[in-house]
């Protein structure tokens, strides 16, 4: 795995909120950069990075871990609330992470399932993000609640993967690779060419772990229940640091939710941001846009 990241990256395992999260980062010391935690997404791993890394280091100090019930981070068995893999708990771990790593406030990007961490991130520790950019996600209440025969068709997996234990699980462990490729070739725009071959064996080893695919499906049963309740009651809050939206032309952010808009409604800062030129899988489709787009987002006062 540390092949794919350049050297002076360390790969292991740290406490944070109860749990272990296997944790990529920059472990060459250099106080003058700020720290920047860097959220994967489903049905991917903390590898999905690693186009980004080598440039990103320049300017900031890396954090990039697997999420809860991802990668070689830990995954417990979801009780019936589905609350351990609520986005309030997996934001609970990154915070936990960043602070044993001695790192207070920091700037955060997130993608897909790490964009919605961000985003409760952002809302229950307003003070530990000092600026927020989300890809190629609206937020999951607005999602929810616009859903049409188009959205179920495309995001199908929202309302597979959120079906009771264990049919979606006995499902997937069935064929797993067949299942993963199908969802990341689907999602992009290119197919499977975006990804390295070696990420893709380490998304496919994690993969077919059957604890991990049981997680997974807690997560998006969370999403569609607790966290859900939590964004309900949270409706006035407002994510209160600049935000900068990214999402793909290809994808179905674009053809149909208005992603600007829908954050709009839900920061207290002017948001910024606009397509790119990719379907879903933008760090990996075209790293090299991205990072111009982190590097001016967070260089601006």
């Amino acid at each position: 795995m540390l092949e794919l990241f350049p050297r002076g990256f360390r790969v292991e395992r740290r406490a944070a909120n109860g749990i272990a999260l296997n944790v990529c980062y920059d472990a060459t010391p250099s106080p003058a950069r700020p720290s920047l935690l860097l959220l994967h997404g489903f049905p991917q791993t903390h590898a999905m990075w690693h186009k980004v890394a080598e440039r990103l280091r320049a300017r900031f100090a890396l954090v990039i871990p697997d999420l809860r019930g991802y990668g070689d981070s830990d995954k417990p068995v979801g009780p019936p609330d589905h609350s351990a893999y609520s986005k309030r708990t997996m934001a609970l771990d990154v915070l936990t992470l960043m602070r044993e790593l001695g790192y207070e406030e920091f700037f955060v990007c997130g993608h897909d399932r790490g964009g919605r961490v961000a985003h409760r991130l952002a809302l229950d520790h307003p003070q530990t993000v000092r600026k927020l950019v989300l890809l190629d996600i609206s937020p999951t209440l607005t999602m929810y609640e616009g859903t049409s025969m188009e959205f179920a068709r495309r995001y199908y997996h929202w309302f597979f993967l959120i079906q009771p234990a264990p049919l979606p699980e006995r499902l997937i462990e069935a064929a797993p690779t067949f299942y993963l490729r199908t969802k990341l070739g689907g999602w992009g725009s290119e197919g499977l060419a975006p990804f390295d071959a070696r990420a893709l064996e380490e998304y496919e080893r994690c993969f077919a772990n059957p604890a991990a695919i049981h997680a997974m499906c807690e997560d998006y049963r969370a999403a569609a229940t607790l966290d859900l309740e939590h964004d309900r009651a949270d409706a006035a809050r407002r994510i209160d640091c600049p935000l900068h939206v990214l999402w793909g032309t290809r994808g179905v952010v674009e053809r149909l939710f208005s992603p600007l808009e829908d954050w709009q409604a839900k920061c207290s800062y002017e948001v910024t941001g606009h397509a790119l030129p990719t379907g879903h899988y933008i760090a990996e489709e075209r790293p090299d846009l991205l990072v111009d787009e982190l590097e001016a987002f967070f260089a601006l006062p």
